[in-house]
């Protein structure tokens, strides 16, 4: 039997806030996660605005030489696309948003959020699951145990027995970028 390798994963969908939250752990996990990809030579692609933690993601990422994909609702003002990104693409609808980020992507990744991201990262784990869309792992940076109540609900769910158990870790979970992107790795084995 021949080993297995590893997928390198090259196009990362990102799910973030347009807000700037008050802890500024969020912005620096922000920044580190851009300097990531960069340095890991991976693209982001987001929800292409200038605000919030998505604007701190993108712009880390460009510091750094790396390549962002920004696609755009035509309905958003002007004023809220990010200027200067690699590539933009113009979509008319938040769901045709969400069908061309998982198009594009190897991954998907959520950083804390509201209910835009709750929305996306929900979308991209069901269409997972049903294995209809994409088979993309899919991840969340836990920053400051913000998604710990997220985790717990589905511990719940498969408790409560509204989620098999082997859908169970579907999810993947980290800390930092490391983490985060060795397990996101680990669940794209490819055989030789």
């Amino acid at each position: 039997m021949k080993e297995s390798k590893l997928k390198k994963i090259q196009n990362v969908a990102f799910y973030c806030g347009a807000h700037s939250p008050g802890a500024p752990e969020y912005a620096a996990a922000a920044a580190a996660l851009g300097d990531y990809l960069a340095s890991h030579e991976m693209t982001l692609v987001f929800g292409g605005s200038n605000v919030g933690l998505m604007k701190v993601l993108a712009d880390a990422v460009l510091e750094k030489g790396g390549r962002v994909c920004g696609v755009f609702p035509a309905f958003f003002p002007e004023s809220l696309r990010h200027p200067g990104l690699s590539e933009y693409v113009v979509v008319q609808t938040l769901a045709e948003r969400k069908a061309e980020m998982l198009k594009r992507a190897d991954a998907v990744v959520a950083l804390p959020g509201g209910f835009g991201t709750w929305d996306e990262l929900f979308d991209a784990l069901a269409l997972r699951k049903l294995k209809a869309g994409h088979r993309h792992p899919v991840g969340i940076l836990n920053v400051k145990g913000y998604f710990d109540p997220l985790l717990a609900l589905i511990e719940q769910s498969v408790r409560e027995g509204f989620t098999a158990p082997k859908y169970h870790h579907l999810l993947k979970s980290g800390m930092t970028p490391e983490l985060l992107f060795r397990q996101l790795a680990g669940s794209m084995v490819v055989p030789d």
